[in-house]
């Protein structure tokens, strides 16, 4: 079959290969011929997928007039009817890796050509994670015509795949170091050979020394020039291709203007060389480069944590409870109602509850919380959850891929698919940058060629190099990427990419009360004995009569009994009234005051809702009246630490709820929150809010409840509590992973720490441009001296963003 493969055809197409090609590939460790770069690049994509037995198995060659047989043929699988990709009636969308992210130029060059496709009605790349969210009409665009639109502009996209996609980020972090590794020789080596021309004194050096020195600088500097620079000619042959003008278009003429300039120089003996000027700039741009790449995998950790997190197996327990053998399986083939074995260390693979033995669970990736919680036989377990000390034998309850932290990821993969504001403008600032500067170069140079034509070609040379829009570009999502990291360690997951902008400049913070504010179930306040017996005598009787129900307010009063000191029984109980059982041969009751009143005689007093809005419960006997209970759902702990501060901040808070009016009065008055409304239905809630923002308001809301669901979408930003509904999750701009309200204050800080430091870095950026190219137009900078600051204009962005990471 392969007997027709000729040396002389390319082997991928079989075209004839033009003489003197240098394109190839080692296939099954051969070297290959091929045809043109197109050939070599979808060549070398199949081997790196470990296809390469396409090669081996084919029956004829590539088809080469067609743009889809430019896809390999991993990628051309992706535009079947059956890609995995979320789907409605019209529309596709889809969270993809790309390869060969560099710098922000890459970012706007990949969605300005996808957005050039049609059909694509959105495309937004993460810097900071290297996933690229694309949505598109199923009428007019394939999957496979996206993956080839940003192959066109020589990147490689493929589904996200969390193992792939780490080992994709490790050999660019080693392919970047080698790199700079060479620049870093060249460099040093050609400054050894331009010193004794900068420090000898006129007339004192040979000009066959000289000559010698310049050659040795050329032939020491070829390795940074076709090597070292790659990433910059690539990226800018992308912009000219995609016909943009990239960001590393200046920096290549810069580059190439350096070079070529100084082997002119080298070839007829006269004129000046800059070769340590053009291995000075490739190094210290590569460094600006890879610590960028570093700044990038720090800021994006903790998501990448997360989606490593998801074990890809389970032990299958197939005979339980007559055989306790287990078989290691696929976590996505586990089923409801399978039984799986859980070692000390491993990940639980799905939501379960456990049918047999007690042990501690690390919860820190789902909740953001260190400390480990005890969990024994019948509580349920989310999938996601390690297991701390002991082996759990657990019944799924949900599939895999429904598990807490399967879903999680997936509102992860809508975290990043956009841009603030504040970052769209700087990306457009940036995109016009790069042409006015071009235009700005030539014109410094045809000023000094007039003037001092010694002068025009290193100062054109200077303009180019110390120019930086990657510092506009990177201003924003560096920041945001770093502020993103630090809140998902502390329980906030960021949804959307305007949270942090929109909550520092909201005006009303709208709290709902029950699950929010308060803890969402009753606790035991006070206990006011009635007659001559003591409050703990009281408490135990009360815990005896509630032993066996369910009740929200037997919940309370048992949590605060412990376990019953004594047993009741003919126990009766009347529905919405109370309960009746007999204690040591005497016959209790407990519950609201009319019912207890039928035993205990006339009521004391008011009975009605008791205390600042608590609810009252009464126990009583034959002919007396023994004690009153009040219970109330009690306050989140941070809740007054948290309104307090957006107080402080000038924020105006408002309470929504859907309970009782005198239940939301009382909280409010505890909390000092002014604004405050009780019984308000879910299009109450949402008419409320609707009229704030039709009087100018920006308004951020709180809330758990499924009735939350709608003024969720409604408000400018929202946050649902992770112990809350799952509807309202899906329609908030952030979830609190813990079911606490601290992380709420958490957020409100970073986002204000997270603008402060972007116009800092965004004032860095347009004072260092406006201040650094006009120096280097008048001639006040060398071109190593541009070099110098321009990777130091690009470093004190990254380094200053990344603080954020520690807040």
């Amino acid at each position: 079959m392969n007997a027709v493969l000729q040396s002389a055809s390319c082997f991928h197409c079989g075209l004839p290969v033009p003489s003197g090609a240098y394109w190839n590939v080692v296939i099954d460790d051969v070297p290959r011929a091929m045809c043109c770069p197109g050939c070599e690049a979808v060549a070398q994509t199949i081997v790196d997928i470990g296809q390469s037995s396409y090669y081996r198995e084919r029956a004829e060659y590539a088809v080469n007039a067609s743009e889809t047989a430019m896809l390999p043929p991993e990628l051309r699988l992706y535009s079947n009817d059956d890609a995995q990709f979320t789907r409605d009636a019209d529309s596709c969308e889809a969270t993809l890796s790309v390869v060969g992210i560099r710098c922000a130029a890459c970012v706007w060059l990949i969605e300005r050509q996808l957005l050039r496709l049609p059909g694509v009605q959105a495309a937004s790349l993460n810097v900071a994670t290297e996933r690229l969210y694309v949505r598109w009409s199923k009428q007019q665009c394939t999957p496979g015509d996206i993956l080839q639109a940003v192959r066109q502009v020589g990147y490689t996209a493929y589904p996200y795949d969390a193992v792939r996609h780490g080992q994709q980020l490790q050999q660019a972090s080693k392919t970047l170091g080698r790199q700079l590794f060479v620049a870093g020789l060249s460099m040093m080596q050609v400054m050894m050979y331009v010193a004794p021309a900068y420090l000898a004194e006129e007339g004192t050096l040979d000009d066959n020394m000289a000559s010698l020195m310049r050659w040795a600088s050329l032939l020491l500097t070829l390795p940074a020039i076709c090597y070292s620079a790659m990433p910059f000619f690539q990226g800018a042959w992308s912009s000219l291709r995609a016909r943009t003008l990239g960001m590393d278009v200046p920096v290549t003429l810069g580059i190439l203007a350096a070079f070529f300039g100084s082997v002119v120089a080298t070839f007829t003996g006269q004129g000046e060389v800059y070769f340590d000027s053009a291995t000075m700039f490739i190094f210290l741009l590569l460094c600006s480069r890879y610590f960028e790449l570093q700044a990038r995998r720090k800021a994006a950790s903790a998501l990448e944590h997360l989606q490593h997190a998801l074990p890809a197996s389970a032990s299958l327990m197939a005979s339980f409870p007559a055989s306790r053998t287990a078989t290691l399986v696929p976590a996505g083939s586990l089923a409801v109602g399978d039984i799986i074995l859980v070692k000390p260390g491993e990940a639980i693979a799905a939501d379960s509850v456990i049918v047999e033995g007690s042990s501690a669970l690390d919860l820190s990736l789902l909740t953001g919380e260190s400390a480990a919680q005890r969990r024994k036989a019948g509580e349920r377990v989310p999938g996601g959850a390690i297991n701390a000390s002991a082996a759990l034998i657990l019944r799924v309850l949900k599939p895999a891929r429904d598990s807490t932290l399967s879903d999680l990821l997936k509102l992860i993969e809508r975290a990043g698919s956009g841009k603030p504001q504040i970052a769209l403008w700087a990306d457009k600032v940036a995109a016009w940058f790069v042409l006015g500067l071009l235009l700005f170069a030539v014109a410094v140079f045809v000023f000094w060629h007039w003037h001092d034509p010694a002068q025009a070609w290193p100062v054109a040379i200077a303009v180019l190099v110390v120019s930086c829009p990657c510092a506009l570009s990177l201003a924003t999502p560096t920041a945001l990427a770093a502020a993103t990291d630090s809140l998902l360690r502390r329980g906030v997951l960021i949804v959307q990419p305007h949270v942090l902008e929109t909550l520092h400049r909201c005006t009303h913070i709208v709290f709902d009360k029950t699950g929010t504010l308060t803890m969402g179930r009753p606790v035991l306040q006070q206990i006011e004995a009635l007659d001559d017996i003591t409050e703990n005598a009281c408490l135990q009787l009360a815990a005896a009569l509630e032993a066996g129900s369910a009740h929200p307010l037997a919940q309370a009063i048992l949590d605060a009994a412990g376990a019953p000191l004594c047993h009741a029984e003919h126990l009766q109980e009347v529905q919405g009234q109370g309960l009746e059982g007999v204690v040591d041969g005497v016959r209790y009751r407990l519950g609201n005051a009319a019912f207890v009143a039928a035993i205990a005689g006339p009521p004391l007093g008011d009975t009605a809702i008791g205390v600042q809005g608590m609810t009252p419960l009464y126990l009583g006997v034959q002919g007396q009246w023994l004690a009153r209970f009040l219970l109330s759902d009690a306050l989140r702990p941070e809740a007054q630490e948290v309104i307090a501060y957006f107080h402080r901040r000038g924020k105006q808070v408002v309470l929504l709820s859907g309970d009782q009016e005198a239940l939301t009065q009382g909280v409010a008055a505890e909390l000092g929150i002014a604004v405050a409304c009780g019984e308000c239905l879910p299009d109450e809630k949402l008419d409320f809010v609707l009229q704030l923002q039709a009087q100018g308001a920006v308004v951020a809301m709180v809330g758990d409840g499924i009735n939350d669901a709608a003024v969720l979408s409604a408000a400018d930003v929202s946050f649902a509590m992770g112990s809350g509904a799952a509807l309202a999750q899906a329609h908030a701009d952030a979830v609190l992973l813990s079911p606490q309200l601290r992380p709420v204050l958490d957020t409100a800080k970073t986002a204000a720490r997270s603008m402060s430091i972007i116009r800092q870095n965004l004032g860095w950026a347009t004072l260092y441009n406006v201040t650094a190219i006009p120096a280097a137009a008048l001639g006040f900078l060398n071109p190593w001296l541009s070099g110098v600051g321009m990777a130091a204009s690009s470093a004190v962005v990254i380094a200053n963003a990344l603080r954020l990471r520690k807040s």
